[in-house]
């Protein structure tokens, strides 16, 4: 089932203006929206209570650390929709980013960020081998990134 929130004009601004800037001070967001500082402050937690806002997260560039290879797995499992417990041990692994179930010949769909294809074969054989859900794989390496947001298109 999902979760219906009705949200105003303030509580999307709210969104918009954290979704750019998840840093901007109560002060500064409050100044923004022509509204009390207490008053936003106390939409805000409202927003988090919800479960709407889940949570505030840096961006970092992979590059950056050494994260450059991005790569997407297709996984069959025996079961004909994926089950929890294996979505469960796949959401386990660390270099695993997404998790998602899905529809079609594949059962999940895996987004995972690693240094290199050494790296990648290593979580492959390490962690994906021994789960005996599996029966098959399509690894899909990203040439290159034309755009990557986590930021929500919403009116």
């Amino acid at each position: 089932m999902t979760n219906q929130f009705i949200l105003d004009n303030t509580d999307l601004q709210i969104l918009r203006t954290l979704q750019g800037n998840a840093r901007i001070s109560n002060a500064d967001l409050a100044r923004e929206l022509g509204m009390a500082p207490s008053g936003v402050l106390e939409r805000v937690k409202k927003l988090e209570q919800k479960g709407i806002i889940n949570s505030y997260e840096v961006n970092i560039n992979p590059a950056a650390v050494g994260l450059n290879l991005l790569a997407f797995i297709n996984i069959k499992t025996k079961d004909a929709i994926g089950s929890d417990e294996t979505g469960k041990i796949l959401a386990k692994i660390p270099e695993v980013l997404e998790v998602h179930n899905i529809t079609g010949v594949y059962c999940f769909l895996l987004k995972i960020r690693v240094e290199n294809s050494e790296k990648l074969m290593e979580v492959m054989r390490k962690s994906l081998s021994p789960i005996k859900s599996i029966v098959e794989t399509q690894t899909i390496i990203v040439l290159e990134t034309v755009k990557d947001s986590s930021k929500l298109a919403f009116s």
